[in-house]
């Protein structure tokens, strides 16, 4: 294992980025705590160095390859361990300890005080770690624990299985993006949540502050000033109005994005924090989902955010970036990010690319038959709602996908409540209650079908007007259908396909939907009719091809886990979904 490079060393949220941050990533001490005992046997104190037997290298998962660890089976709980140095200069201020994402309950030790804990595996969190450190060097320890069997988290595609099998895959435990230290002055910039007015060329900013001050904002679009403010807080709460001089929308394929500078004064010191914003709104008008005013058929992939060497965590920034410009290169123009809620960075290339991203929680695992699913599911999806809120390219969110048999009056509430939650989070975009089923309220209709016959997809489908005998309703003892609103094929095709080349040596459970094409000219020929099918059906909004690239054993990808080519030419499927839809202007 390399020991004097940092992975994954770019800053990790760059819609809230300061100069001054240092990167914890990189080598850290490990221990497996199989009988979930460590607490007791003070694991936490910073005596306890020499009973970590093992190294593992941060940000990635000990499941996976690039850790260093490569453990596979079933780990109900970690413990890591480093030292942190801080100056006179730093405490003169407040230290932040920031996390991308822990699996799943995780407390924080400093020096072996207990710092906090947070519940959730995909939201980020941040502890004020200043009281309890001292000058020159500190002991931190985290320890994780992880029962994706329980019923009361959500795990999203983590295998409860001891294989991976079907669509459930390796699992991720601890600490899996980026971990990092901040340091501003008592004084700062807490939050900031940007509402765009593409008419007025403008946005209205709400921020949150430790102390009121002297706040300037700056804002800058390739480089030049466009516009700016000042105002003078004497809370902890500010609303700010900022036109433009310049009016530059946000739209698919063009990224355009100003850039936002923040200088709060206080006589605790300066901070200044860095931002980005896009002038981009969605609205709904009838069938259509308007991006800016224009009917906007969304080309979207299923996109589950795994990888061969790193499981949940990207091998690098370029990997991230990477996949969208493999959607983007097929014709799609965005993605259902799958089961999973996909770290900032990612979001931060899908606003610079103009791709269309639909944000989504991993919920399967989750018993929501009970009201502590509620509360092992809100929170962590609150938090992450709040985070992302500012992404242009999130064009609307699904907290949940297909939950099966979720028919009880429990269920219903939770769906409901978390829907009606999500909308007081963020009024300006679509919600789906739950991808595929079982909708109790919703802004937009959506069904996965995974037919394979072009003919019979596009009879289903071809004549939706709103109405329910205009469409197959699938799953009809489990579905509550709502007329008269956009409909989304949120999930469709699937097509097991593996390379002639390759079928000798792929996996004995390797799977797709329904029954493999036998030639290439087969699988174009499906792939076009089902395509076509959704886009010159004259009142459906979107859609969503299942999936990009294949994941471990399951093989409906358009390319390799690897991101490798399935086909040697791609031109047919590029024609395919460039194809203009009937919905469009």
């Amino acid at each position: 294992m390399e020991t004097n490079i940092i992975p994954r060393p770019e800053h990790p949220q760059p819609m809230m980025q300061r100069e001054n941050w240092q990167n914890l990533n990189g080598e850290w001490l490990f221990e497996f705590d199989f009988g979930v005992s460590g607490a007791e046997r003070g694991l936490f104190k910073p005596d306890k160095a020499e009973e970590y037997t093992k190294r593992i290298r941060v940000p990635f998962c000990p499941e996976s390859e690039l850790s260093g660890i490569g453990y596979k089976d079933f780990i109900p709980a970690v413990w890591y361990k480093r030292s942190i140095t801080v100056t006179e200069e730093h405490l003169k201020g407040r230290v932040l300890l920031h996390f991308g994402a822990v699996d799943y309950e995780c407390d924080v030790y400093i020096n072996g005080e207990k710092a906090g804990s947070h519940f959730g595996g995909y939201s980020s969190f941040t502890l004020d770690i200043t009281d309890f450190l001292n000058i020159g060097e500190n002991d931190l320890t985290v320890n994780a624990r992880d029962n994706v069997r329980s019923g009361k988290q959500p795990r999203g595609k983590q295998s409860s299985a001891f294989y991976s099998r079907g669509c459930d895959y390796t699992r991720t435990t601890g600490i899996w993006q980026t971990v990092w230290l901040e340091f501003v002055p008592t004084g700062y910039i807490k939050t900031a949540k940007y509402y765009p007015d593409i008419e007025a060329g403008a946005f209205d900013i709400e921020l949150t502050l430790s102390l009121g001050g002297k706040l300037t904002v700056e804002v800058f679009y390739e480089g030049n000033s466009v516009g700016g403010c000042s105002k003078e807080i004497k809370g902890g709460y500010a609303r700010l109005h900022l036109p433009l001089a310049e009016k530059h929308l946000w739209e698919v394929g063009k990224g355009r994005l100003y850039d936002l500078k923040f200088t709060l004064e206080t006589e605790s010191g300066t901070d200044v924090l860095y931002s980005y914003a896009g002038l981009r709104e969605v609205r709904i008008d009838g069938f259509k989902v308007l991006i800016n005013g224009k009917s906007v058929f969304q080309r979207t992939v299923l996109d589950q955010g795994f990888y061969p060497d790193g499981i949940y965590t990207a091998p690098s920034d370029e990997a991230l970036k990477h996949d969208i410009e493999l959607s983007m290169s097929l014709g799609f123009n965005g993605a259902r990010l799958h089961e999973k809620m996909f770290e900032p960075r990612f979001l931060y290339h899908c606003d610079k690319a103009g791709y269309l991203v639909w944000g989504e929680h991993a919920n399967w695992g989750l018993d929501i038959n009970n009201e502590g699913g509620l509360l092992n599911f809100l929170p962590e999806w609150s938090e992450t709602v709040e985070r992302d809120f500012n992404h242009p390219a999130i064009v609307g969110w699904c907290p949940f996908n297909e939950t099966w048999n979720q028919s009880g009056t429990t269920a219903r509430r939770i769906l409901k409540a978390v829907y009606e939650e999500t909308k007081r989070l963020d009024p300006t975009r679509p919600v789906i209650d739950t991808s595929g089923w079982y909708h109790v309220v919703t802004d937009i209709y959506d069904q996965h079908d995974y037919e394979q016959n072009p003919e019979i997809f596009r009879k289903s489908y071809t004549g939706y007007n709103g109405n329910e005998d205009s469409f197959r309703l699938l799953y009809k003892n489990e579905q509550v259908y709502i007329p008269g609103l956009p409909f989304f094929m949120s999930e469709f095709g699937g097509i097991k396909w593996i390379p002639e080349s390759k079928r000798n040596n792929a996996a004995s459970n390797s799977w797709g939907y329904g029954e493999a094409p036998k030639t290439e000219e087969e699988f174009f020929t499906r792939y076009e009719g089902l395509v076509s099918a959704l886009l010159e059906a004259p009142n459906i909004m979107g859609f969503c091809y299942t999936q990009l690239y294949d994941v471990e054993q399951e093989v409906n990808g358009l390319y390799t886990y690897n991101r490798e080519k399935k086909f040697d030419d791609y031109s047919r499927i590029i024609a395919a979904n460039r194809k203009k839809a009937a919905i469009e202007e």
